[in-house]
């Protein structure tokens, strides 16, 4: 039996699939195989039927999602019109991307897996569930797992195990190819270009929003810095609702840029094009003439902590003896705990990476940046205002990522980071934007009761829902707050003091470091025992969670089941389902973040 080309098909939301799917692609390359990688969206999905061979690579997002650019994909596979045995001549496998700490752990790819067995495909080998919280993160059962298909691979097709592969030093060809250009006049569109009118925004065609205001929201004192930051999208044909998101793709900080073109001896100004190989296209982004200075600050990813591939490829550069060991050894199976040290614990990043190995980045080509570099992925935020409120904005409530670790240098959030740099008093800004929605729905009915518990940043889907409740005369809201103290990250105070003085909103608060005992919001839930139930039990009010997705889901949780206990008289078994039910019919939501 011949060995048949190879598909792989991937959906990513931050990145991590579609480097997976490109790692898989390398090994097969250096396997002498066919290959063509795309995602799943880009994909005509009506050619499954005559495809021989695929791998899925699928993460999961949200509450059990598939990520944005496989929903059409999701969509079409599971019409109920679709044949039974639509996919059988298809050999297929499955490798899921998934973070533990959710409760709908590699969701997608578990739904892929028995979809693709109904419509008659013949599964290789058991689904790869990686694990985002493994101490050596997911790599950990993808290492085992494409030891096992490459196993299955020669299993299946005989003259697989005859193949010689490439060496591991040996690097494959690009997939691109620069042509610098002569001339250096002309500017390309960059991240802070004028807005123009255009239909409904989106990733590949975002609107320019301008900034209005971007206010510091907590004291000066205060560790957090917390921004509350407003755009003006008149014209833009931007909807939204409580509970939408909105997206934006940041850029690299001008002292990066300037870094990593001295690194690679590259002119900023410098104009290029590109050509694709064969099975390849030029990501749009990059379609025009680009100048070297906006490939770097707008599309490579130079500032995320890299992932096993950058070393792999790295390594095949390297002339130097000590550094080539290292990326080797960064690079194998064996050498992933010492990997985790040197990158992901301290979070180093690709830049200061590329700085740690002087005579290997001096090496590398050019031609070899979009292999090496993945493209900055755009950022989500919840939606912290609405149109009947506030006509023609958007406003979100970013609280800026700045943390410690063994690294000189403190680690800094790319998108948070690069907002909090924007100052519109020192001339106009524009920031490309679009809205998706998002997993929080709230009820139409004016009387049913909505219980909101946003601690933190969480409450910016709240404030966007009481402007919209409120708006249309739906007073009957609940708000659970909390914060470090009420002095210093207390968010939009003013604005809850007024609901509540005209009998819009009831506002329960937690100041966690006012006191000496700790008090959080799930204490506040416990102590309103009483009232949650009867709104619950008595007045079908839905439940909302939002917010960091470490202790404090669970532990609001926790307190809600114990209302359903104290007041309603449940069992603990009782209350369990009757949460359970309250969550199947929509009647409580989270959206949390890790």
């Amino acid at each position: 039996m011949s060995i048949p080309a190879l598909l792989i098909l991937y959906g990513s939301q931050t990145g991590t699939a579609q480097d997976t799917a490109q790692r898989i692609a390398w090994q097969a390359l250096r396997r002498h195989m066919q290959v063509r990688v795309s995602s799943l969206d880009d994909y005509n999905v009506a050619n499954l039927i005559t495809e021989p061979l695929v791998v899925f690579v699928c993460s999961t997002t949200g509450q059990g999602d598939p990520p944005d650019n496989m929903k059409n994909f999701w969509r079409f596979l599971f019409k109920k019109t679709l044949p039974v045995g639509s996919l059988c001549r298809l050999d297929c496998a499955i490798l899921g991307l998934g973070d533990s700490s959710y409760p709908k752990f590699n969701f997608v790819a578990k739904k892929l897996h028995k979809r693709l067995v109904q419509l008659g495909a013949t599964v290789l080998m058991p689904v790869g569930l990686a694990d985002d919280q493994h101490d050596l993160g997911p790599d950990a059962v993808i290492d085992v797992w494409l030891t096992s298909f490459w196993q299955s691979m020669a299993t299946l097709y005989p003259g697989f195990a005859d193949v010689i592969p490439l060496r591991e030093d040996e690097p494959l060809p690009p997939t691109y190819t620069f042509h610098f250009l002569e001339s250096v006049e002309g500017q390309t569109e960059d991240c802070r270009r004028i807005p123009s009118q255009q239909p409904a925004p989106s990733r590949s065609c975002p609107f320019s929003a301008k900034l209005l205001s971007n206010r510091r929201v907590t004291d000066p004192q205060h560790f957090q810095d917390v921004r509350h930051i407003d755009f003006d999208i008149t014209g833009s044909n931007i909807h939204f609702t409580a509970g939408d998101v909105v997206m934006m793709r940041p850029c690299n900080a001008p002292e990066d840029v300037e870094q990593f073109c001295q690194l690679l001896g590259l002119d900023p100004d410098a104009r290029f094009t590109l050509t694709a190989s064969p099975g390849s296209t030029v990501p749009g982004r990059l379609a025009p003439p680009c100048t070297v200075r906006y490939l770097v600050e707008s599309y490579l990813d130079i500032g995320a902590v890299p992932r096993r591939s950058f070393f792999e490829l790295l390594s095949t550069f390297s002339t130097n003896e000590l550094e080539h060991d290292k990326l080797v050894e960064f690079s194998s199976a064996e050498g992933q705990e010492e990997l985790h040290s040197y990158c992901n614990r301290p979070r180093r990043t690709a830049l200061e990476v590329l700085a740690d190995f002087p005579h290997t980045t001096a090496q590398l080509r050019v031609d070899y940046l979009l292999d090496l570099f993945p493209e900055i992925q755009p950022r989500s935020f919840s939606i912290a205002s609405s149109l009947q409120a506030h006509p023609n904005r958007l406003q979100v409530l970013v609280a800026v990522v700045r943390y410690k670790t063994k690294m000189f240098q403190p680690r800094r959030g790319l998108c948070s980071t690069w907002l909090a740099s924007l100052d519109p008093t020192k001339g106009d800004v524009y920031v490309p934007l679009w809205v998706k929605k998002g997993s929080l729905k709230f009820p139409r009915e004016k009387d049913t009761p909505v219980i909101m518990v946003g601690p933190g940043t969480g409450v910016a889907p709240f404030r966007s829902a009481l402007q919209e409740r409120t708006a249309e005369d739906k007073n009957a809201n609940v708000l659970f707050f909390g914060c470090r103290s009420e002095s210093k990250d207390f968010y939009f105070r003013n604005e809850w003091e007024e609901m509540m003085g005209v009998g819009q909103l009831m506002l329960f608060s937690a100041f966690s470091r006012d006191q000496e005992e700790k008090v959080y919001v799930q204490h506040r839930v416990r102590e309103k025992a009483a009232l949650l139930w009867d709104l619950v039990a008595n007045k079908g009010a839905y439940f909302y969670i939002a917010g960091n997705a470490k202790q404090m889901p669970t532990a609001v949780c926790d307190a809600l089941k114990a209302a359903f206990e104290q007041e309603g008289g449940k069992s603990t078994d009782d209350a369990e389902q009757m949460l359970t039910a309250m969550e199947t019919c929509g009647r409580f939501q989270a959206e949390t973040w890790s």
